[in-house]
């Protein structure tokens, strides 16, 4: 049966937009109550009143009545979960309606638990960033200038999208058809995001799940863990070791010494000073163990031809 009910509406202010409210609006036309919501754009307060949910606009916090600003005096409201970013409108409409839009990405209930997970994961990765920036929060602790200039983020190019002040167009049908811009470049690339960690992130998470559960298999240590199929791991392996609470921690990965942080080199036990630089014939008469192919001059890498070379220098390695 056809449904007859009309179309929602869903306002946010005009004039200059950010990439806070592009994707906010994006993103509540994808739940239930909002699908397709038309978009009304106005500093009208008796409009604004008469709509069906406000977004970055109105002075007024309130989910039960649809309403997501955060620019009123004595806003402080926070994703939670260990987060504490302070949310722009792109992130209060997320923390309401993430899990719903995460779910029907999934084709799952609300309730499973991987749509937690992703609801957490994408929020880490990609919304975040969009909450800082909007509220001007620096990226580092620190009251140095930039050593450089980045316009290449989302919210940079989402501002790209407002009518240039020599445009001889400046009407309000313009701008409106910029902001529609906009927000299909901003909801794309957080699709992409979720379908990323729903295709990608998640099952990686899986193997290293396993791998982790597995390591004393390889060795009795437990602080060997064998990857046994190649999948992005790092960050996984950091959330998942806290999770499970292994101890101890894992020290190397046959096949990749362990970074600190998933975006730095610095391991934490870096492979054996005098095996650094060496490489095939020269490194397996060092090693004592045939094979070899090269240690990493930094110690956080080294290969052997064989898996069962690879990890007798894991093994190895843990006792110098």
């Amino acid at each position: 049966m056809a449904n007859n009910a009309p179309l929602k509406r869903v306002g946010t202010h005009n004039g200059s937009f950010h990439c806070d409210e592009a994707l906010g609006c994006f993103m509540i036309r994808l739940t239930d109550k909002f699908c397709n919501a038309e978009i009304v754009r106005t500093r009208d307060i008796q409009v604004l009143e008469g709509l069906d949910a406000v977004l970055d606009v109105g002075g007024v916090y309130d989910p039960i009545q649809d309403r997501y600003d955060h620019h009123q005096k004595g806003f402080d409201e926070v994703f939670g979960h260990g987060f504490f970013t302070k949310l722009s409108s792109a992130g209060l409409v997320y923390k309401h309606f993430g899990k719903e839009i995460i779910a029907k990405e999934l084709q799952v209930d609300e309730g499973h638990p991987d749509v937690h997970r992703l609801f957490l994961a994408v929020y880490k990765s990609f919304m975040e960033a969009i909450d800082a920036i909007d509220n001007g929060i620096n990226q580092f602790d620190t009251e140095k200038p930039p050593r450089y200039l980045n316009n290449t983020n989302l919210s940079s190019r989402v501002g790209r999208f407002n009518l240039d002040w020599i445009d001889p167009d400046q009407s309000p049908e313009k701008e409106n058809e910029a902001f529609q811009q906009a927000m299909s470049l901003a909801g794309h690339e957080f699709l992409d995001s979720v379908r990323y960690h729903a295709k990608s992130w998640l099952p990686a998470r899986s193997i290293i799940e396993e791998c982790l559960a597995a390591r004393q298999d390889s060795d009795p240590s437990g602080e060997i863990m064998v990857l046994n199929r190649f999948c992005p791991w790092k960050l996984h392996l950091l959330e998942l070791e806290e999770e499970m609470k292994i101890d101890p921690l894992i020290k190397y990965i046959v096949y990749q010494a362990v970074a600190v942080s998933p975006d730095r080199f610095e391991s934490r036990k870096p492979l054996p000073s005098q095996w650094r630089g060496l490489t095939d014939d020269e490194l397996s008469r060092e090693v004592g163990i045939p094979g070899c192919v090269f240690v990493h001059m930094s110690g956080f890498i080294g290969g052997n031809r064989s898996y069962e070379g690879a990890l007798a220098m894991a093994k190895a390695a843990l006792k110098l």
